[in-house]
């Protein structure tokens, strides 16, 4: 072989390895990761759930990517935007109430991870939480159950109220359910219980002119994916309108909403990253109980309970997880 030839055959195969190298590697798997709320106002369930894959040890952007899909309280989206992702061929769907019967709907073969605030036998998402079947399981925290404990805690808040009123998303699937438990709480309280509905940031101006009108002794807002990403919002449109209000996420009650009572979100989407990391590893879904929530904290927020106005009640207060001054 001539000089010249044999360098550029030499140089040809010194390119060629590092190309055939790379051919070997694995692709990087891909998650699709589907949520009803925008990505600003969970950004602490990101970071949790981003969390929850190291622990398994996958970080985003090294050895494995994420395709976000955030429906921004537009549910009617689900639909379409989990077949997409069932297109695209991703490794793992982990979605939020709005997406998880959606995403069920759309795949019997790609792993589901869910996180959800109902009980996911009743929504039909699992046939049993310790046996989960098929291709979904998750977390729960279980918020509908403790649902009516809200009430009772609003109530306890304000005794002297004849009229809650209670905030929800008629197009979240934990609606109705929800609704017709605290409708029969409120009955065994003696109170009148007013159902208001948002699911678009405009109707917020019509629930407070209501509220407005109403004046009812408390506000219960009910657990929503859509609320979620709008804690800041509602904490700072219940303290400008005077209501005394309660949600189930911390974070609204640090955002200067008056109280929270509820499980931690984060700590759901950490524990929904660590399943997703077990199952990009090999595990079956259907060999993954659905994991519970455990415990409910109660926070107050005295800064705001002042600034309403309101004497807590000792008893209630000697009961907070946290007290925030």
């Amino acid at each position: 072989m001539r000089r010249r030839e044999f360098v550029t055959a030499l140089c040809g195969a010194a390119v060629a390895w590092p190309l055939a190298a790379r051919a070997q590697q694995p692709a990087m798997p891909v998650i699709g990761f589907l949520n009803g709320g925008s990505p600003d106002g969970y950004a602490p369930m990101l970071a949790a759930f981003r969390q929850g894959l190291k622990e398994t040890g996958y970080v985003e952007g090294q050895n494995v990517a994420v395709e976000y899909r955030w429906l921004e309280g537009q549910y009617d989206r689900a639909p379409s935007t989990a077949a997409e992702l069932v297109r695209r061929q991703v490794a793992v769907i982990v979605a939020n109430t709005p997406g998880n019967l959606a995403a069920k709907a759309a795949t019997t073969t790609i792993p589901i991870v869910f996180s959800t605030g109902g009980d996911p036998v009743q929504m039909g998402l699992v046939a049993s939480l310790g046996r989960p079947g098929g291709n979904v399981t998750g977390v729960t925290q279980m918020n509908q159950e403790v649902a009516p404990k809200r009430l009772e805690l609003a109530h306890e808040l304000v005794p002297t109220a004849s009229t809650i009123a209670l905030l929800v998303n008629r197009t979240s699937p934990n609606t109705e359910p929800q609704v017709k438990d605290l409708q029969a709480a409120a009955r065994k309280l003696g109170l009148q219980l007013h159902v208001l509905h948002a699911g678009i940031d405009r109707d917020f101006d019509t629930v407070f002119a209501t509220l407005a009108q109403l004046r009812p002794g408390a506000l219960v807002i009910g657990p929503d994916s859509f609320f979620n990403s709008r804690s800041k919002l509602l904490a700072a449109l219940t303290l400008r309108h005077a209501v005394p209000a309660m949600y189930e996420d911390r974070a609204f009650a640090v955002a200067g909403g008056l109280m929270s009572y509820g499980g931690s979100t984060p700590d759901m989407y950490r524990i929904a990253g660590a399943y997703t990391g077990r199952i990009l590893k090999g595990e079956k879904p259907a060999d993954l109980p659905v994991q519970q929530g455990t415990k409910a904290e109660l926070i107050i927020n005295m800064r705001t309970a002042k600034a309403l106005g309101i004497a807590v009640p000792l008893p209630l207060l000697a009961r907070a997880d946290e007290v925030i001054e």
